[in-house]
């Protein structure tokens, strides 16, 4: 077909728009018809008479008109077409033809790029073209000339992927950025020097860890030491930005290489780690020396201070990710109020980012609300290979690199052997970044020198890859020969600077000896100097969280009442009409009780932050927190009108595992902070299930790392199924030991009141896992007066009120919504000899409480745990284990391998085959509507 049939009867008035339009915005056009405009000036620039502007406009339409009506295009413009076609396709697909990879030769792609391919023979390489302008030259040139141009900026170490952003300014900042100096970096001889230096710390470290603790694991940078300066160098250019703080996630490859030459960790406590020592404190367990983390003040070279923050991580790659975007989300919202003041930096690994699906969701927080921090620069040490898996078999995209391709985002393809290549690079990404807040990729291709780890064999999978490793010399060695070529080090320096380096070494290595015992430092310590960490016992100790109840009462009708000046929906005018009426009953239901114990924390100063799926309404639409006005949707929070402290809620994007990690991040960076992350059913949280496992059940023992988020998981068995029911409250308490975290299932909004405000109350932090209600929401009896909130504080355990203890043959522990089924049939039996114990907190267990209960019904002659949830679920594994010597029995459905039934009449059957076991009777199943 021909390349200019788009032209074909086209409307006169058409060509004049469109050619207007490509006046002012040239890439705002589709491809052809740019690509048309651009010949025909250049053309008649070259060729055409002497002409003002208008007229050389007019006649560029005429011509145009009479190409279109005709089919005639004059030669001299066909050629100026198919060298613009050339150069769009080196910036399209110059990256498929690029020295990035330093040890073997690249895949092949077709089309390649040659002449023949465009139309273009050997006799145009010496012709003149006006379309050279277009690649930055100044003007026109031989496409000989045009060619080797576009080839030293799309084709040498550095590989370009921008052409996917639609952005037009985007766009053509980048194309701007490469085309100064043909994308080769410009570094005076001090910047060599200071690089060679970099390089030579990361790869004498390594060699030096390589003879001293032979076959011990230490996932080495080798391979990939051009990181250390890249690194050096991001910082230093992200400062000169105006960054103030950096956040840095990474794997274990690497990481203690960096630890030691970015983030200053000294030789010798790293040395001492090799030896296995134990922790000073024994309450820590403590964590492999490739996981740990740091946090630091450094002074760049151009004398700019930075904070610097390595994040600790678990094995599990990628989950770190998550958390570098929550830590800079709460010191943007706490601290700078500008984006442009903290940079997120997060290191991958090839395999892990393209196979890892909590890159996709991090990935897709750029830009959202509740969870942007201002772009991301994201370094892949790309080893092309995982583990033992080959690269092919890792991934179906071109590149490892291709979720960028998602966000718009532009990437670079580096050879990692060229150091100065890497620099430039990751210069590019702070100037990017900080132009336009979003994210960069930085793919630096090297290799990983020995297997996985450094007792692994890679020749087993990779042999012929391996064979060409073991000849290659590595980047310090590549850059010292070019140093040395172009007079700028000598080989009497470069022995001194290797000398010197070795002796440091050979020092911390002897002092290391000495040290005893190991030391753990607070990731971030000067966010958390006013949070200790809490003895054994503290988390029991009863908590002021009281409050004035006529303060209590204005702040309640204050944020129930809308502005009368705005139009909102109807229903929502009652609702909030019938919250001013609860609390003039003075009976308050859950979501005002919750909204209580947060405008109450608002008014003592205290932030607060809550996200997760549906959060601003609530998933069973009993919050409201955000409400719209009907006609313009204009959003009214109340919250924000209580005080100056911040009330934000987000809902977030369908993400449970990378919104978890955002949101425990941000509670890590922000202490003050009440964090909350609500999952849409608790059923859900399994999804985030790493997240709770690495991070919020073992960080305190892992790192000496505190945590206050809480989690809101709606619980409870309504006959909706398998998958939402239960929020598995057995895993939570399965991990919980050492007062790691509190569980709890409450039942009262005064007692759900103050334990949120037990959260902020406590002169320390640990995560809070909360049972949420559903049908309880709007449950009859599911409501509290305001004395109760005033006056109360957080029970952990609420006796039965009604019992008379000389009565009483069978005790009933329960916990959550079992409870009002059960009170319900006891009112029903008028039942006198049950006492009914709501165990309002799981863990910690309150065993003096526990005590005092048992000893008040020491007439009982039986204690029963009866629960909801299948007998090999719930709480019953749990509370056997620290009830056994009460002789305690279970009332539970039958053991199964799900949750919940999907039948609703087996539902029914469960559940009262429950109070009937419970109160020794055979009551047929009252029917029940499917709630929540």
């Amino acid at each position: 077909m021909d390349r200019f049939s788009f032209l074909n009867a086209a409307h006169a008035q058409l060509i004049e728009d469109l050619y207007q339009q490509y006046l002012k915005y040239p890439d705002s056009l589709e491809p052809s018809w740019k690509a048309f405009f651009q010949g025909f000036d250049f053309a008649l620039e070259n060729y055409g008479e002497d002409q003002n502007e208008a007229s050389a406009q007019k006649n560029i339409v005429h011509a145009a008109n009479d190409a279109a009506s005709q089919g005639l295009i004059p030669d001299d413009i066909k050629r100026e077409f198919k060298v613009l076609n050339l150069i769009e396709a080196f910036r399209q697909r110059g990256h498929l033809f690029t020295n990035t990879n330093p040890v073997r030769a690249r895949r092949k792609y077709e089309p390649t790029l040659a002449i023949e391919n465009f139309g273009l023979t050997a006799a145009d390489l010496s012709v003149k073209f006006n379309s050279a302008t277009e690649t930055g030259l100044s003007s026109a040139a031989t496409l000989q000339e045009i060619i080797r141009h576009l080839e030293n900026i799309y084709c040498e170490s550095v590989g370009v992927e921008y052409m996917h952003i639609t952005n037009v300014e985007e766009n053509a900042f980048i194309r701007k950025w490469l085309q100064v100096n043909e994308n080769q970096p410009q570094l005076s001889a001090a910047e060599k020097t200071e690089i060679l230096q970099k390089l030579n710390q990361a790869v004498a470290f390594e060699n030096y860890l390589h003879t001293k603790f032979v076959g011990q694991k230490r996932f080495s940078l080798e391979g990939g030491e051009s990181l250390i300066p890249a690194l050096d160098q991001l910082i230093s250019r992200a400062s000169q930005l105006g960054v103030d703080e950096v956040v840095l996630g990474m794997a274990h490859r690497g990481r203690l290489n960096v630890l030691t030459n970015i983030f200053g960790k000294s030789y010798k406590q790293i040395f001492s780690e090799f030896e296995g020592k134990e922790f000073e404190e024994d309450v820590f367990s403590g964590d492999v020396k490739y996981h740990l983390g740091s946090s630091k003040i450094i002074t760049t070279a151009s004398g700019e201070q930075v904070a610097i923050n390595l994040t600790p991580n678990p094995s599990h790659l990628e989950t770190v990710g998550a958390l570098v975007e929550g830590i800079c989300r709460a010191k943007v919202d706490d601290k700078y109020k500008d984006y442009k003041k903290v940079l997120p930096i997060v290191i991958h690994g090839d395999g892990a980012i393209a196979g890892q699906g909590i890159v996709y969701e991090i990935a897709q927080m750029m830009t959202l609300d509740g969870y942007k921090t201002g772009g991301t620069v994201h370094i892949v040490v790309n080893n092309q290979v995982s583990f033992t898996t080959n690269y092919l078999d890792a991934r179906s995209s071109t590149y490892c690199t291709d979720i960028a391709k998602v966000t718009e985002s532009p990437v670079m393809h580096v050879n990692a052997d060229d150091v100065e290549a890497v620099v430039y690079a990751m210069k590019f990404a702070a100037d990017f970044r900080s132009q336009f807040g979003k994210d960069v990729y930085i793919d630096l291709l090297g290799y990983r020198k020995y297997g996985h780890n450094e007792g692994d064999e890679p020749r087993f999978t990779q042999p012929n890859l391996y064979k060409l490793i073991s000849k290659h010399p590595n980047p310090r060695e590549i850059y010292k020969e070019k140093l040395i070529k172009e007079g700028i080090v000598s080989e009497e320096i470069l022995k001194k600077m290797e000398t010197e380096f070795k002796t440091l070494l050979d020092a911390d290595f002897d002092a290391s000896k000495e040290i005893e015992r190991n030391t753990m430092d607070i990731f971030m310590a000067d966010d958390w100097k006013d949070f200790a960490i809490s003895p054994r016992g503290e988390m029991l100790k009863p908590v002021n969280t009281g409050f004035d109840l006529n303060a209590l009462k204005e702040l309640a009708k204050k944020m129930s009442t809308l502005p009368g000046d705005k139009k909102f929906l109807n229903k929502i005018t009652r609702l909030f009409e019938n919250r001013l009426k609860m609390i003039e009953a003075n009976s308050l239901d859950w979501a005002l009780g919750e909204w209580l114990a947060y405008a109450t924390l608002l008014t003592e100063g205290n932030n607060i932050r809550i996200s997760g799926e549906d959060v601003e309404r609530g998933t069973f639409s009993h919050r409201h927190a955000v409400v719209k006005t009907e006609d313009t949707e204009e959003e009214f929070v109340p919250l924000r009108h209580i005080s100056e402290s911040r009330f934000d809620i987000f809902n977030s994007h369908l993400s449970e595992y990378g919104v978890l990690g955002f949101d425990y991040g941000y509670a890590m960076a922000s202490p003050q902070t009440l964090t909350i992350w609500e999952a849409q059913f608790g059923d859900f949280v399994n999804g985030a299930q790493i997240i709770v496992d690495q991070y919020l059940s073992a960080a305190e023992e892992k790192w000496k790392i505190q945590n206050g988020l809480v989690m809101l998981l709606p619980h409870g068995f309504e006959g909706q199924g398998a998958e939402h029911s239960s929020a598995r409250l057995e895993r939570f308490l399965g991990l919980c030991a050492n007062e790691n975290m509190a569980v709890a299932n409450v039942t009262t909004p005064a007692n759900y009141f103050h334990l949120l405000r037990r959260q902020q109350k406590w002169k320390f932090r640990k995560p809070l896992i909360v049972m949420t209600p559903k049908s309880l929401l709007r449950h009859p009896k599911v409501v509290s007066p305001l004395e109760d909130f005033a006056n109360g504080r957080f029970q952990p355990i609420i006796d039965d009120a009604t019992a008379d203890a000389t009565k009483i043959e069978k005790l009933v522990l329960c916990s959550g919504k079992i409870y009002y089924e059960l009170l319900a049939k006891k009112e029903e039996r008028n039942c006198d000899n049950i006492a009914l114990v709501r165990l309002e907190q799981l863990y910690p267990l309150d065993q003096e409480k526990i005590a005092e209960i048992l000893s008040k019904y020491s007439a009982r002659t039986q204690i029963i745990w009866a629960q909801e949830e299948p007998e090999n679920m719930g709480a019953w594994a749990y509370i056997l284990r620290n009830l056994r010597d009460t002789g305690i029995n279970v009332i539970a459905p039958v053991a199964s391998g799900s949750p919940a039934p999907g039948s609703h009449k087996m539902f029914e059957r469960n559940q009262n085959s429950v109070l009937n076991q419970v109160f020794d009777c055979d009551d047929a199943p009252a029917p029940r509507p499917v709630t929540a």
